[in-house]
């Protein structure tokens, strides 16, 4: 790593007029300062400018490209094994830098150390270990017939485009790099431009493994530069976690040379507490559901479901235990709740519980900012709303906040129903000591990932991903190894050619 401010390492060691480092992109295997807009990334905490970042513009994308087609015809060139072992060295390399990577995505993103220090880096490193071991795993098929030897191959798609969301930087460039760069192909990814850090670290991690310089890439920018990476021809897939209208821009813009996408857009996702739950673990779930990340994840359970039965007890102990929650300097290992990744995002997450309480909904606790002595960022108290109804605006789309909005409801068939009556589709999760009950819940919510008992626990070994509105296809596991990969058929004739004509 290069650069430092604060005790944070920051890419590029040149610093603009005003002395603040430059966080550069990372293209053909060194650190670039992109030709197009510049802006100054601010710690969200404290409101405080820590890089200055120049977008990437077409020239920079046509070196990038080119680069990643010479990288990737060297790295699909390589065994499985091959493959496997410079992955593997690189989820070494990020476990052994984990406390100044978590450092960094703190800076980055306002969420609390004693989180990114056990979370962020370190399912990262998980994810690129596991296509490690799976990368000289990919086979075909062979298929009998009687005059011919017919089987398949599994190919790199080639050159694929990430673009990454802000709540998770680092591990999303993880999750979108590893199944593509264990299948061959060469990633170019994208990072938002609220959280432009740790890409470029990852890439340092990458090249130092023995990555080909251009197989993976890190092009800083805002939309235009999304737009751009999907839109040039070359480009054989597009990877993006995001925004529902972002995801859909995307996607037509993919459509005019028929690229590949998969997409991890949002959700308004249902946590459902049955009558028989066990009282202290659902409410450990709805917490961690609602408040973890300061609400910033997109599988987040906003939307409780209590069975009537077990509703006063569960919103006396919630409003207990969410009291207690310590809201301040992500920096302090105490904190459990920090800043809103911007100013702006933060009077976007207060406006709409105005909206819930204009709306009829009840404040349970929180429901304001809190002044946190010394930093100048937004820090949301976490929020629970109870009397609330369907049809509200904060039980109806997604805030990205620690908002949790609590409903009541009788029997199982009337929850589901309710449940289902969004047009996200991300996650869903039930509490309850009936085995069979789960079962036959999560088999009835209309959602890409459901969780019995738990929830937000997403091991790389299973597939995720949304239905609905929510996203198309899977990130982890080894479904998405099917997304980075084209299939190939062989025919091998053993016998003559039929051929009748004279």
């Amino acid at each position: 790593m290069s650069g430092a401010l604060n005790g944070v390492a920051v890419g590029g060691v040149a610093s603009g007029d005003d002395g603040l480092p430059w966080i550069d992109s990372h293209i053909g295997g060194q650190r670039v300062r992109g030709g197009g807009a510049v802006w100054v990334k601010q710690d969200p905490a404290r409101g405080t400018p820590i890089g200055r970042v120049a977008a990437a513009d077409a020239a920079d994308i046509g070196t990038a490209i080119a680069a990643a087609r010479d990288g990737q015809a060297r790295w699909a060139a390589l065994s499985g094994a091959e493959r496997g072992r410079v992955l593997q060295r690189a989820a070494a390399l990020l476990r052994a830098r984990n406390d100044a990577l978590a450092a960094l995505e703190v800076a980055d993103t306002g969420k609390p150390i004693q989180e990114a220090a056990v979370v962020d880096v370190a399912s990262g490193a998980d994810c690129i270990e596991y296509y490690a071991g799976l990368a000289a795993q990919l086979n075909g098929q062979q298929l009998p017939h009687p005059n011919a030897l017919i089987y398949t191959r599994r190919e790199p798609l080639g050159l694929c485009v990430g673009i990454g969301a802000w709540n998770y930087p680092l591990q999303i460039a993880c999750w979108k790099s590893a199944p593509a760069l264990a299948a061959g192909n060469a990633m170019l990814f994208k990072p938002s431009e609220l959280t432009p850090s740790t890409a470029v670290e990852l890439a340092e991690v990458y090249l130092e493994a023995g990555l080909p310089p251009g197989v993976f890439q890190v092009l800083q920018g805002q939309g235009p530069t999304g737009e751009a990476l999907a839109l040039h021809p070359e480009v054989a897939k597009v990877s993006l976690t995001g925004s529902v209208p972002t995801g859909k821009k995307v996607m037509a813009a993919a459509a005019g040379t028929l690229k590949r996408v998969t997409m991890e857009l949002g959700g308004k996702s249902a946590l459902i507490v049955c009558e028989d739950a066990e009282l202290e673990e659902a409410v450990s779930a709805a917490m961690l559901a609602n408040f973890y990340t300061q609400g910033e994840i997109c599988t987040n359970g906003t939307r409780v479901f209590v069975q009537r039965a077990l509703l006063p007890r569960f919103l006396a102990r919630l409003a207990e235990r969410t009291a207690l929650l310590r809201v301040g300097d992500p920096a302090d290992p105490a904190t459990e709740v920090g800043a809103m990744i911007s100013a702006a995002h933060g009077e976007k997450v207060l406006g709409l519980i105005r909206r819930g309480v204009e709306e009829g909904a009840t404040l349970l606790c929180g429901g304001g900012r809190v002044d946190v002595p010394g930093l100048a960022g937004c820090f949301v108290a976490p929020t629970v709303f109870t009397d609330c109804r369907d049809e509200m605006t904060l039980v109806r789309e997604e805030i990205f906040g620690p908002v949790m909005s609590v409903l009541a409801f009788d029997d199982e068939a009337e929850v589901i129903r309710r449940a289902n009556a969004t047009r996200f589709g991300l996650a869903a999760g039930v509490f309850t000591r009936d085995i069979a009950r789960g079962h036959r819940m999560a088999a009835a919510l209309a959602a890409g990932v459901c969780w019995i008992n738990n929830y937000n626990i997403t091991p790389v070994e299973m597939p995720f991903g949304g239905a609905r509105e929510s996203g198309i296809g899977h990130e982890n596991g080894q479904v998405a190894l099917d997304h980075y990969t084209q299939l190939k058929s062989v025919y091998l004739e053993l016998g003559r050619v039929a051929c009748s004509y004279r």
